[in-house]
């Protein structure tokens, strides 16, 4: 899970959140309303909401108009969301069963991290496992460095 987390909030508009997103090569971030997630945007929306490429020549139309559009316009509402303390299997379950690329991670009705596809995948490329600790807690663990056949 990435901490700390990147996040909208309802009142940004599709120009600054196109720009957030662009600079910090994200494709979904959590929108937040007084601190309380309220949904999630995903590049795909930025996408759609904007013009359509027969406008190419008006880009300064395009800017204003982007700048003119809040995020709640286009973000979902109906954000899937986990616990900090879910099983990752269990994550990467929704994550495929509802096709989509990021879950939320909310602690007491408060976004405390998000865990992307990108995450899981970085973590499986790592080679690093979890192992159970003690009072419940996941630990990370380096895989065993392999050993070496002695003739």
């Amino acid at each position: 899970m990435s901490r700390p987390v990147i996040a909208a909030e309802v009142t940004d508009t599709l120009g600054q959140i196109r720009r957030i997103m662009a600079e910090r090569r994200i494709n979904q971030l959590p929108v937040l309303d007084n601190g309380q997630l309220v949904g999630i945007v995903t590049d795909r929306d930025i996408r759609d909401a904007y013009p359509t490429s027969l406008v190419i020549d008006r880009s300064k139309e395009i800017d204003s108009f982007a700048e003119t559009y809040a995020i709640e316009e286009v973000m979902s509402r109906n954000v899937i969301t986990i616990r900090p303390s879910a099983a990752l299997a269990d994550a990467v379950r929704l994550l495929r069963r509802h096709r989509i690329g990021a879950l939320p991670v909310v602690e007491r009705g408060r976004l405390v991290g998000i865990l992307t596809r990108s995450k899981i995948l970085d973590f499986v490329l790592s080679g690093e496992r979890l192992t159970s600790a003690p009072a419940g807690k996941v630990r990370r663990k380096k895989p065993a460095p392999a050993k070496r056949s002695q003739r």
